[in-house]
Parts: C-alpha cells; sequence; structure tokens
C-alpha cells in the first residue's frame, strides 16, 4: 500500500531549461499543485498527453540554481502554492516566495495565504465611492483615482511612472492604506534607491517591498506579480482595511511569462506572445476591488505600469491592460521634456470611476480645468497660424499656461488636500493674470512653506499682493 501510494505521487525530470522542467510519471496532477525536487519546490503549470497517453508535466522551478539534473526523482506535494504571511510583512522587504530577505521586527507566522486565488465576485463587491489622495494635485484634481480601483500608468522610459506610484505611497503616511511596491525587472539598485527614499521620508512603516529585480530567473519575475496581490489581497481580506499595490511593470512581466511560454514549447501567437497573456493579466488585476461591507469594507487599489516605445498605445500588451483595468494615466515624453512634471497628458488619460471618488470641493473647484487644459493645446495650436487674436483667445491662452504652470509639481513632494485646495482656488481668481508665468511656482512654493492648518485661512490674494 505504501509503495502504490509512493509511485502515485513521484515522477521524474525529463527536461530542464532555465527553471522550467518538463515531467512525467505521475498518475494524476493539477495546475497550481506544488512538487519537491531535491532541495528545491516547484509549481504545476501545464498538462497534456503524449501519444502513448502518459500525463507531462510542464513546471516551474523556484530555486532554478539548486542541483536538479535530468531523470532525478520528484515527489507531489499534493498542495496548492502558498506564503506565510503576518502583520510581520508590513515594513518588510520579501522575495518572489514570500521569505523575508529584511523585516523590522520578529518573524511571526500568522496566516497560510494562496498564491492564485480567485476574484472576489461582483456579489461581494460594491462601487467605488472612497478617494484615494495621491498627493499630485494633477491627479487628483483632473483624473480622481478611488479606492478599489485599477489605474493603468501607461508611458515611455523615464518618463515619472515610478515616480507617481511613489509620491502617492508618500502620500499615505498618516492615513490608513497599506502599500505593496513590486518591482519586476527592474535595475537592482534602483530599486534600493526607491526603498531608501522611503526610509528618508519615514515611510517604510507602512510598505512592503516584493523585489524581483532584474537578476531574477523569468519564474521569479512571474510569481511575484500574484505573490504582490496575495500580500496585498490578505491586508484587504483578513484586516479588513484598505491596501495599495503598485505592479512596476507588467510589460517585463509579460516578457517573462513569454521566455517561461516558449520553454514549454507551446505555440506562440502575436509578437510571440501566448494567446493567453491576456487571461495571465486579468487573473493578477481582477483580485482589486472595493469589497462590500457584508464582506468587511476593505479595498485594494492596483497602479499597474506599462512601458511603451515611442509613445505607441496600441502596443499588443499595453491594449490589454487597457481593457482590463478602470482608467489609465498616459505620460507623455513631449510634456516631460518641456518642463511638464508630472508630465501627464488630460487628452489621453481617462477615469472610468470619473468623479464618485472625488471629494464634493473638489468636483467645485476643478470641474472646468480638464476641459481648460484640453483646449489649450488646440489654442497654442492655432495661435501659431493666426496673424491677430481676439480678446477671448488671449484671456484663455493666458489663463490656461498658468494653470498649467500650477499644476507643476516636484517628485517625491505630495500635497495634501487643504493645500491642493487653496491652490485650486486661486486659479479661479483673476488675480493670477497680474502675475508672470515664471513667478507662478515662487508663488507656489511660498503658499506650500505655510502650514496646512495656516494655508486654509491665508487670503490667497495677500499671499499674491506680497510676491508682487
Amino acid at each position: 500500500m505504501v509503495v502504490v501510494k509512493s509511485s502515485f505521487r513521484s515522477g521524474v525530470v525529463l527536461s530542464l531549461s532555465s527553471g522550467v522542467v518538463t515531467l512525467q510519471g505521475f498518475l494524476s496532477a493539477w495546475v497550481g499543485e506544488l512538487f519537491r525536487v531535491a532541495s528545491s519546490l516547484g509549481l504545476v503549470v501545464n498538462l497534456y498527453r503524449d501519444r502513448c497517453l502518459n500525463i507531462v508535466v510542464g513546471a516551474l522551478l523556484f530555486n532554478p540554481e539548486s542541483a536538479v539534473s535530468v531523470g532525478i526523482r520528484v515527489e507531489a506535494c499534493r498542495l496548492l502554492a502558498t506564503i506565510v504571511l503576518g502583520f510581520m510583512s508590513i515594513g518588510s522587504i520579501l522575495d518572489p516566495l514570500g521569505n523575508f530577505i529584511l523585516t523590522p521586527c520578529r518573524i511571526d507566522a500568522q496566516y497560510r495565504w494562496v498564491i492564485e486565488s480567485a476574484a472576489p465576485s461582483i456579489i461581494s463587491r460594491m462601487s467605488v465611492f472612497e478617494p484615494l489622495e495621491t498627493g499630485i494635485i494633477s491627479v487628483d484634481s483632473l483624473i480622481p483615482i478611488g479606492r478599489g480601483q485599477r489605474e493603468l500608468l501607461v508611458g515611455d522610459r523615464q518618463t515619472g511612472k515610478t515616480s507617481i506610484g511613489i509620491d502617492s505611497i508618500l502620500n499615505q503616511k498618516y492615513g490608513s492604506l497599506l502599500c505593496v511596491y513590486v518591482p519586476i525587472g527592474q535595475k537592482a539598485s534602483s530599486i534600493i534607491e526607491v526603498f531608501l527614499s522611503l526610509v528618508v521620508r519615514d515611510a517604510s512603516f507602512y510598505v512592503s517591498l516584493l523585489v524581483a529585480a532584474a537578476s531574477s530567473s523569468a519564474v521569479c519575475q512571474f510569481m511575484s506579480g500574484y505573490t504582490g496581490s496575495s500580500l496585498s489581497e490578505f491586508f484587504m481580506l483578513s484586516s479588513e482595511i484598505p491596501s495599495f499595490l503598485m505592479l512596476d511593470d507588467l510589460s517585463k512581466h509579460a516578457v517573462a511569462y513569454r521566455e517561461i511560454y516558449l520553454l514549454l514549447r507551446r505555440p506562440p501567437g502575436r509578437e510571440a506572445y501566448p494567446g493567453e497573456i491576456f487571461f495571465v493579466h486579468s487573473r493578477l488585476l481582477e483580485r482589486s476591488s472595493k469589497l462590500s461591507t457584508a464582506f468587511g469594507g476593505g479595498s485594494c487599489t492596483s497602479f499597474p505600469v506599462i512601458e511603451t516605445l515611442a509613445g505607441d498605445v496600441s502596443a499588443y500588451i499595453t491594449t490589454n491592460v487597457i481593457s482590463i483595468t478602470d482608467g489609465q494615466l498616459f505620460l507623455s515624453l513631449e510634456l516631460f521634456l518641456s518642463g511638464v512634471k508630472p508630465g501627464i497628458d488630460v487628452g489621453l488619460s481617462v477615469t472610468r470611476v470619473g468623479s464618485a471618488a472625488q471629494w464634493n470641493g473638489m468636483k467645485i473647484l476643478s470641474g472646468s480645468y480638464k476641459l481648460e487644459l484640453a483646449q489649450l493645446v488646440e489654442l497654442q495650436a492655432f495661435s501659431q497660424f493666426a496673424a491677430e487674436l481676439g480678446a477671448e483667445t488671449i484671456y484663455r491662452l493666458a489663463r490656461g499656461r498658468i494653470l498649467l504652470e500650477m499644476l507643476k509639481q516636484c517628485n517625491g513632494s505630495p500635497i495634501g488636500l487643504p493645500q491642493q485646495l487653496g491652490v485650486l482656488s486661486l486659479c479661479n481668481q483673476d488675480i493670477i493674470r497680474t502675475i508672470d508665468v515664471d513667478r507662478v511656482q515662487t508663488l507656489l512654493q511660498s503658499y506650500y512653506s505655510v502650514p496646512q492648518w495656516v494655508a486654509i485661512i491665508v487670503p490667497s490674494r495677500m499671499i499674491s499682493t506680497a510676491l508682487i
């Protein structure tokens, strides 16, 4: 009886390549099952039968550096892939398998959580209505984001995609939002730089980093996205608190899965990506939601990042993730190089939640700004060919330029809601037309230097008069 049970759960390695193995000899297996080979664990991702109707298993090896060779014995664990989590995960740095690299406290394992779980059902969800304040005035006023929303950050390389996510994390310092930052395929030096920036600003106590650097294997980069989603889902379901997940970035996640897919000898599709790449990202992002009060009322907000080439929004992976998410923030390289930071293109950026996740006071102040900025682009193009401009056109151009200047913001300096309302209310006053565009940033820096409890009651006319 024991021998039959052992053969039922064992097999051998047929082939091995870059952490992707092919197994044979199992009488039964299922996708998502764990197996043990030598001193390493693996995950079953593919099942099919050969010509002799024997089960052939395609699997991923979590530790490809271990001593694994062809013909070695494999034992099935009959378990799903899980990670051990607890409140000690907050403020820690983890690897793609949930192991602790750095933790500020004693490791106290409390829960075992499945890496790939089903997304919350429609009945257990509710509409997004709570605002997620990013601290970026151009985002909070023009493209508001709610808790439980999936907002895509898309743009070319070096346009400030990571900076928007990091500023959003820094703005949650005194709130109840727990953040999970998952760099996928990034340079180790860049990851350390981001972590040190969080430590310097005393923001590491509510942030968990799940690291899969560029030196990690394709298997680790692929699994890191699902492990990070499980970590944020743990806070949403078990602790019933809001969480924030940033996946930086999914284009490298897709490249890692394409490498795995080709090593499994599956037929490639468009741009050599597998045909199921849409399902790979959808089952990852669909786990972000806003739960109803009957299920705890927690939420998980996702900020996936996609890197484009020459601003091509119609690329394969980009269009897939756009159709999955609830909106996108498009970062323009032209705006970034012209000095508009963050370089958010108002015309291409959208949120499908709308103003439902925006404070009522912010709705009143910023209701017409997005239309004015869109008209500014058209007026600037028209003014280059017109010899004479009317008074109304000149007024709109001057107002739009000052508004664009007031929406500029440096990296690492999130702005609180009271100060944002003060700046937006100042934009509505015609007194700003008497200020030169070059002096607008001086005005804003003087206003930001005033404490928030004082800035609420300081009249904007006094600040402008002092500078003039």
